[in-house]
């Protein structure tokens, strides 16, 4: 039995490893797109018109299909202790309105630790010619329970160099979470979890009160890296990753900084983090952009 600082050991199942999940179908609306593109601030002209989708849009054809594969493998009275650790997309081509996507999911690997476990996770979204569009890793963090062995593959790594400090970022935005953002993200999304939405709910749970959901600040943190080193065009977007390290709230004033990391093979590789103040809220920020 686990005492102390460790945390409860748990036998995951390793037979749900690498099952896709059914497929969910989602129609792409003009109209919905620039819901998001609005829901998340975005300045960039062609999302919030609805012409092309803003990257961390994807989400939003998954949501239902992301986190199926995780009851394969983690059993369900552990599920209160899960939160979304990390979000990883790969863009082959950015989303456009009028088309219909294919989601699905599967787990194909878990990390047992002392302090906490993680779930990896593999979603891919096609359009109906079976062309891929994007794809994505999410890690599943269960806060506080062991695993006991690390099984399978893991999300592929974005870890922020720390030796990018001793130089000034390229860019820096600042950026402002509104009062009201939680409520227009919640429908634009298609995330209802209260934690977002009722203050008594946040409050039961332990939070001072409702909390930014993590893609959204992802999309600020997004049109940020776009608008300043990106030409504003999703095209070019193939690679961005981000682990969530700290709640944002609404009412908070937040800022991205970017670094150029390394330019090769078409592909010029940032690293960016958000702050709030002297905390980190997202960390291990990737992008990689076509030249």
């Amino acid at each position: 039995m686990s005492t102390g600082t460790e945390g409860r050991v748990v036998e995951f199942d390793d037979s749900g490893l690498n099952t896709w999940c059914d497929d969910e179908r989602f129609e792409v609306l003009r109209g919905r797109i620039a819901e998001y593109a609005a829901a998340t601030n975005d300045p960039i002209a062609a999302h919030r018109d609805g012409d092309v989708a803003p990257p961390i849009f994807a989400i939003v054809p998954v949501f239902d299909a992301m986190m199926v594969p995780v009851i394969d493998v983690a059993p369900m009275d552990i599920f209160g202790r899960v939160v979304h650790g990390e979000q990883d997309f790969h863009f082959h081509r950015p989303i456009r309105p009028g088309e219909t996507l294919v989601s699905r999911a599967r787990a194909i690997g878990y990390a047992g630790r002392s302090n906490g476990s993680t779930i990896a996770i593999h979603i891919e979204s096609r359009d109906e010619a079976g062309e891929l569009v994007n794809e994505q890793y999410l890690t599943a963090f269960f806060r506080n329970i062991d695993a006991g062995k690390t099984v399978g593959e893991q999300a592929p790594e974005h870890k922020f160099d720390e030796s990018l400090r001793s130089q000034d970022p390229v860019a820096t935005v600042p950026q402002h979470v509104d009062d009201d953002q939680t409520y227009r993200y919640a429908p634009a999304s298609g995330d209802p979890v209260p934690l977002h939405l009722d203050e008594e709910v946040a409050k039961e749970a332990g939070l001072p009160g409702i909390i930014a959901h993590g893609l959204c600040t992802m999309a600020f943190a997004s049109w940020a890296v776009l608008t300043e080193v990106g030409g504003s065009d999703a095209n070019r977007l193939k690679r961005f990753a981000v682990r969530f390290a700290k709640m944002v709230f609404p009412g908070d004033d937040l800022e991205t900084r970017i670094w150029k990391v390394k330019s090769g093979n078409g592909i010029t590789t940032y690293a960016f983090e958000t702050v709030r103040g002297d905390d980190v809220v997202l960390s291990d920020g990737l992008a990689e952009i076509a030249d």
